[in-house]
């Protein structure tokens, strides 16, 4: 497992000869190089036949093949790490402001309970299974995270505080990725077989399918009432990441304890690291409910985060070797279909319950 690249301590691999400058100058390579991809991502967005994949999916897929076809050099490694940490955290910050407390309030008791219940009870199903069949628990914990909560930004928010290999972020990614899109193209033909009003299909929707953007195709393809809903739903479950994300660090804190030495093979830590990015995107829910921006204020920060997002993907994939992503093997794979399923199922049983 790689070490916390974040830490000014961690060694940082380099060729004889060549430094790897601390200052933003020796940033740039690598960050001009992700940045490219996550424009080259986004253009790609709105071309015919790939807008039902977001951009960060893209940039991570553009990203891998550019790594494992031409190779990154190491002159862009540490413009590469400081979008995978540095400028990823501020990105998860920023996702704040995309939800408020009113838009939450809207959802409803009863719809929250669904949706953190069907969260709850998605990654708890997950990491048991992940131990039964064998995969590794780094992996395990990405897949449940990016199945239970929102897709790719859940895994590289929740690899924050796992600090997996990069291998298995882009497999965990490739996962939701799959199954998501599934469920964006199964979804919509299934309402009037499983008696769903459009309230009843958008919280479906919203609560179990992975990414926001798989869910907005999904719900709008049931109507304007049904795409709204959908959307709220999933953004009130993009609000359970940060809780989330910090009650994984807990966990992976007392793991590493038990065992006697953490991700770093250091002395165990006495106490869980502080996630402060989910506390920032807490804090930037509260600001954007409080003081909520102008419409287009707000629609640009979006634009913004989610290049920021994909620039942080794109630069996991140019450290991913496809080779170790073929190494995982079928099980993870298996686990992906497995949380996929179950939380589809749990979340159909618990709507049809409420409604």
């Amino acid at each position: 497992m790689h070490p916390d690249i974040s830490s000014p301590s961690a060694p940082i691999e380099a060729k004889q000869g060549e430094s790897l400058s601390p200052h933003f100058g020796g940033k740039l390579p690598g960050l001009l190089l992700a940045a490219g991809i996550a424009a080259v991502a986004t253009l790609a967005h709105h071309l015919p036949g790939f807008g039902l994949f977001s951009p960060m999916i893209l940039a991570i897929l553009i990203g891998i093949a550019f790594h494992n076809s031409v190779g990154t050099s190491a002159k862009a490694r540490a413009g590469v790490t400081f979008a995978m940490r540095p400028l990823l955290r501020f990105a998860i910050i920023l996702l704040g402001f995309q939800i408020s407390a009113q838009q939450i309030a809207d959802v409803g008791a009863s719809a929250l309970l669904v949706i953190a219940l069907s969260l709850g009870a998605t990654f708890l199903f997950t990491s048991w299974l992940g131990k039964r069949l064998g995969v590794a628990p780094a992996l395990t914990q990405l897949i449940a995270a990016g199945t239970s909560i929102c897709g790719a930004s859940a895994v590289i928010a929740t690899n924050m505080v796992t600090r997996a290999r990069d291998e298995d972020v882009a497999y965990a990614v490739a996962c939701v990725t799959i199954f998501g899109s599934v469920a964006m193209l199964v979804y919509p033909l299934l309402p009037g077989m499983l008696g769903l009003d459009p309230h009843g299909y958008g919280l479906w929707a919203g609560a179990s399918i992975h990414e926001i953007a798989q869910v907005i195709a999904a719900g709008f393809q049931d109507g304007q009432a049904a795409g709204e809903f959908a959307t709220i739903a999933k953004l009130s479950r993009v609000l359970l990441l940060a809780p989330m994300v910090m009650a994984i660090g807990l966990w992976s804190a007392r793991q590493a304890k038990r065992g006697g030495a953490n991700v770093d093979s250091e002395a165990p830590r006495s106490k869980a690291p502080v996630p402060w990015f989910a506390l920032g995107f807490i804090a930037m829910v509260g600001v954007n409910s409080l003081m909520p921006l102008p419409q287009s204020a707000h629609q640009a920060l979006v634009t913004v985060t989610g290049f920021l997002l994909a620039t942080a993907l794109a630069a996991m994939g140019l450290e991913t070797d496809i080779r170790k992503l073929k190494a995982e093997g079928v099980r993870p794979f298996l686990l992906g279909l497995a949380a996929f399923l179950f939380i589809a199922g749990f979340s159909l049983f618990l709507v049809k319950l409420v409604a």
